[in-house]
């Protein structure tokens, strides 16, 4: 695991982090860029990229977990709950926009500093290549996503106000070519080892050989999304990429409380004098204790031992759905429509009811990745301080990740069995890493070796056995459970493939289309004349082939 965050670490948390969902930009108190492009300091360009992408991360990562049910999402109508400033912050940190156009305005971002930094790095005696490398690999899987999430993004025509105030956005295949070029020259710059000249890395502390790594995993994403499947063999027959834990890619946070806050904003969220404020999934806590999965007492910890409407008597009080019929689509498809029992008390899809007192009974978030506590069956209360304090991640691109990516890549069962079984095995490896970060709980309740092979040796064995939905269900379910905490493929998977058929619908029958990609920026579209907004979320992404919604994906 990483060093703690220096100093960038606390302006990164109290900027931008310290809520589950995004409800304010980064504030950076001094532009680098106020200062002319020959008097800023390269290493603050530096500080002001990584900071920018980190924020990016934690809110795409959100907003795919709640899509898939790996996080709880609030309101049955996605079109509503998913308007046209959900990007505004997203975009306005990858290109610094401000005033009319993409890049006009102060700078506090990615795309911006990136070129300062081209520029200081052609124009000085000290080379900084390391700054211009690290700058574009971020830079690179920013546009990736943009283009994964909202299908288009800006480049031809941007950062160039003064020749186009007003710049049109380019095709998602477009914006990919540009994309796989920002790596290339990454990774022409990154290759030689350059000296770090003091920046602050908070990623891989100054190793480029790892930044290497990571440009070809970024590539191994891309060609995964668009099907590419001889590029992708390409870069694992090359064997550079991410393929241990020691080489996850992964923002690690503080135990600071006081502000600035430098800890886990899930667990800033949850381990309040209050109680708990995030509601977890049901889909994902119930699929969790019906494969008896390892993981759930590092992923929740359970303030209560049952819950009502599942394992105890119904309560209106604090959670009403438990006296509630369900709705005839919930029936119809046997799905748990308010409560998971053994005191795994969250939500299902879509749930809009208002909050009751249940902050000292609800689920909170655990020890892995928010630093919480580990469950070890005390059923005591969430607070500041406790657990891990804090001192969790954010994962962003796991090792584990990518044998799952190997499995969906494969020619054949038997492969992605293979893959299946090193995915679990060093995801779970690394999940129980973090039992000690709990200092106070009862260890003995953490599954024992022997429990964990006997799990991954069944989920395999079944895998093998299954058939057709079956087959393709333990797999996708499997990745889920890996992706929680940093969900941004889950989104990308599940519109994909479909997979799993197992989600939750939402809790309204007719909630609207799935989304496939989300609307564009509101705020660039006010301010530039040469955009109009899209008048519905079912615009599909260039890689997206599969019919349309709202029959595909099966899932509402």
């Amino acid at each position: 695991m990483k060093n703690i965050f220096k100093y960038i670490t606390v302006v990164f948390i109290a900027g931008g982090l310290f809520t589950a969902c995004e409800t304010t930009d980064l504030d950076l108190r001094v532009s680098p860029n106020d200062l002319a492009a020959d008097q800023a300091d390269p290493n603050l360009l530096l500080n002001s990229i990584q900071l920018a992408y980190g924020t990016n991360m934690q809110t795409i990562s959100d907003r795919g977990a709640e899509l898939t049910r790996i996080d709880y999402m609030f309101g049955r109508n996605y079109f509503n709950n998913y308007p046209g400033n959900t990007f505004d912050g997203i975009w306005s940190r990858t290109y610094s926009s401000g005033g009319n156009g993409v890049g006009d305005g102060v700078s506090v971002g990615i795309s911006t500093n990136v070129a300062a930094l081209e520029d200081i790095n052609a124009n000085s005696e000290v080379d900084y290549s390391f700054h211009v490398g690290v700058g574009k690999t971020l830079q690179a899987h920013m546009l990736f996503l943009l283009v994964d999430y909202i299908g288009t993004a800006a480049w031809s025509q941007a950062l160039n106000p003064s020749e186009f105030p007003a710049p049109t956005l380019d095709s998602g295949e477009e914006i990919y070519n540009v994309a796989f070029g920002l790596l290339d020259e990454a990774e022409s710059l990154l290759a030689s080892n350059p000296p770090t000249q003091g920046a602050q890395d908070i990623f891989y502390e100054g190793d480029a050989s790892k930044w290497v790594k990571l440009i070809n995993t970024l590539r191994l994403r891309a060609y995964k999304n668009t099907g590419n499947t001889s590029a992708f063999n390409n870069i694992i027959a090359g064997g550079n990429f991410i393929s241990s834990n020691e080489d996850d890619f992964q923002l690690q946070y503080g135990t600071s409380e006081l502000q600035p806050d430098s800890r886990h904003p899930d667990y800033a969220a949850d381990y309040t004098p209050s109680g708990a404020n995030i509601y977890q999934s049901n889909w994902l806590m119930e699929t969790m204790l019906d494969y008896g999965d390892p993981r759930i007492r590092y992923y929740f910890y359970r303030q209560v031992d049952a819950t009502p409407g599942a394992d105890a008597p119904a309560d209106e009080e604090t959670l009403a759905c438990s006296l509630v019929v369900p709705p005839q689509h919930y029936q119809d498809g046997g799905f748990t429509y308010c409560s998971v029992p053994n005191g795994y008390w969250g939500r299902s899809h879509g749930n809009d009811e208002g909050t009751p007192p249940d902050n000292f009974l609800r689920a909170a978030v655990g020890v892995y990745p928010a630093g919480g506590r580990f469950d070890d069956n005390s059923f005591d209360v969430v607070g500041l301080g406790l657990g891990g304090g804090g001192a969790g991640i954010e994962p962003i691109i796991l090792a584990s990740y990518v044998d799952f990516w190997r499995g969906e890549m494969a020619a054949n069962d038997t492969e992605r069995a293979n893959f299946l079984r090193a995915g679990l095995e060093k995801h779970i490896a690394k999940v129980q890493s973090f039992g000690s970060l709990d200092s106070s709980a009862d260890l003995s309740f953490a599954p024992t070796a022997a429990e964990v092979t006997a799990y991954i040796d069944g989920i395999v064995s079944d895998f093998n056995a299954a058939t057709g939905d079956d087959k393709e269900n333990i797999f996708a379910e499997q990745y889920f459970i890996t992706l929680y905490g940093g969900a941004t493929e889950a989104y990308n998977y599940y519109r994909k493939t479909g997979y799993p058929t197992t989600l939750l619908p939402n809790w309204e029958p007719d909630p609207g289309p799935f989304p496939r990609t989300f609307l564009l920026p509101q705020n660039e579209v006010i301010t530039n004349p040469n955009l109009t907004q899209r008048s519905d979320l079912t615009t599909q992404v260039f890689w997206d082939t599969n019919p349309p919604s709202p029959t595909f994906p099966p899932a509402n």
